[in-house]
Parts: structure tokens; sequence; C-alpha cells
């Protein structure tokens, strides 16, 4: 008879493989919620979602540090980005006529985002008050450029007309005696004092910044719907530069599950 030798059964005695990880955890155990690796002996919690030691320690070392430096960058960026969508602003409102509450909404937006990447992805209450104080900023006083705009067309049309008038009706003698009695009258009556540059741009920039509140008094409808849109623009100012950083804590005991 032949006998041949009994084979080993290779099921009971796999054969490691070299190409593939294998990591130590609980059989049937948790896993990491980022990496989805089996969970050892030890896990963390980073926002409540189960974190092996790894992962934990990698968020730590990536997180960037909110210091004076990032906060200072973030209000530079902030402040550039309100100028430019307070300007955006208004040039649509002095190219179309049209002044839409809805831009406010991209002020945000644009704040937001500048000051987040101004401090490399810090955020925090301090960053999310800075945000929405230049949003609001930036919508209000964009009706300063506004005012100005039509103010000047207003002023070139009156003196227009007024300049067409008095070559129709007035002869040349008539003109100089006009001129020589209002000359008289300039030198009667007393100078008025007229308010400083400075003065003037701070009584400008006082009615600008209230201005959102003083169209309900023209417009009750239109300028609650507008309040309305404005508080939402800031609403997304407040949303993007809000703290990022996770809440890691551990390392807790990971207990085998009973068998």
């Amino acid at each position: 008879m032949l006998s041949c030798p009994v084979m080993p059964d290779t099921s009971l005695t796999p054969t490691p493989q070299f190409g593939t990880a294998e990591y130590v955890g609980t059989p049937g155990g948790d896993h990491c919620h980022f990496c989805h690796q089996p969970i050892g002996t030890a896990y963390y919690r980073t926002n409540d979602a189960m974190t092996c030691a790894s992962c934990a320690d990698k968020m730590r070392r990536e997180l960037a540090p909110d210091t004076h430096s990032a906060f200072v960058r973030a209000i530079a960026f902030g402040v550039g980005a309100a100028i430019l969508g307070m300007i955006l602003y208004a040039t649509f409102a002095i190219v179309t006529g049209i002044v839409i509450g809805y831009a406010s909404l991209a002020v945000g937006w644009i704040v937001g985002k500048a000051m987040i990447k101004g401090s490399n992805g810090v955020g925090g209450k301090r960053y999310q008050i800075v945000a929405i104080l230049l949003t609001y900023a930036a919508v209000s006083t964009a009706a300063i450029p506004v005012w100005i705009h039509y103010s000047r067309e207003h002023k070139q049309a009156k003196q227009a007309s007024s300049s067409q008038s008095a070559g129709t009706n007035q002869q040349t003698q008539d003109t100089d005696t006009q001129q020589s009695e209002n000359g008289q009258a300039q030198e009667n009556a007393p100078a008025k004092e007229r308010p400083s540059f400075a003065g003037a741009m701070v009584m400008l920039l006082g009615l600008g910044l209230a201005s959102p509140f003083l169209e309900l008094s023209s417009d009750p409808v239109g300028g609650l719907i507008g309040l309305v849109i404005l508080f939402v623009g800031m609403r997304f100012a407040w949303r993007f530069t809000a703290a990022r950083a996770p809440d890691i804590f551990g390392p807790f005991e990971n207990s085998p599950k009973p068998r």
C-alpha cells in the first residue's frame, strides 16, 4: 500500500501577511471615527467621536494657535474685505439705481472668509464680534457714497437749470446791479461758520451707520426687510469665524467587551 504524509491544515495556522498592517485591538471592538482602525486599550473623545491615540495627537499638533498676531491679521483681512464689500455694494447701487439688501449676505460671506484666511483657520468669540461689526459697518456706510453721488447730480442739474433761466430772462445791466447789491448784502450780513471737514465727516459717518434704521421712517416695510437681510448677513460672518478647534478629551480606558 502506498502511504502519503498527512498535509497540515493551513486554516488552523494562517500565514502572516507582511504586506498588511495588523492592529492590536479587541475582537469586534470599537473603531476610530477618523482612521477607522480598531481601538486598542485606550481611546480619546473628539467632539463626542471615538478617536485613537494617533489621530488625537495629530489633531493637537495641526491646530493653529490663537495668538495675538493671528487676531491682528484677521482684523486686517476683515477690514480690507469690509471696504471691498462696501465699494461693491455702493457701486452696484449707483450703476443700477437699485439698492438691493441681499448684497448684505455677500458682504458677510466676504468678511467671514477673509478673517478666517488671515488667522489661518483660527476662530472664536472675539473674531465673531469683529466680523459682525465689520459687516454692519460695510453695509451701512455704503449709503454714504450713494448719497454723495446723487447729491452731486442734483446740484449739477439745479445749476444748469438756473444758468439757463438767468441767461434768457436777465439783461447785462440788471445782472451787474444784482451782483453789486448781493455783494453789499454779503458784506453787511454776518459770516456763517462752516463746519470743519472733520466734523462734517463724523456727522456723515454717523448718518451712514444709522442708515439701516433711518430707512424705517421713509419705507417701514422695505426698511424692515433690509434689517432682516442685514441680520442674516451678519449671521453668516458670525458662523464663518466660529471656533474650529475640536474638543479632545482623554485618554480613557477601553475595557474589552464580554464574550
